[in-house]
């Protein structure tokens, strides 16, 4: 599954091990590796973790 934010996309594999949180910052960790995320505003990273429980 992919997300795009900003013309970037990250692609996110299942089974997602760890995500963690810290204001605008989003560090996900699947079978690939970790992968960090920063966006511009908390109701964006909201709206990614949404979208990621959801899958």
């Amino acid at each position: 599954m992919s997300y795009t934010h900003n013309g970037t996309v990250y692609s996110i594999k299942s089974p997602v091990t760890s995500i963690s949180v810290n204001n605008h910052n989003v560090v996900v960790t699947d079978q690939n590796g970790s992968k960090f995320i920063e966006f511009t505003n908390i109701t964006d990273s909201k709206i990614f973790l949404a979208w990621i429980y959801q899958v």
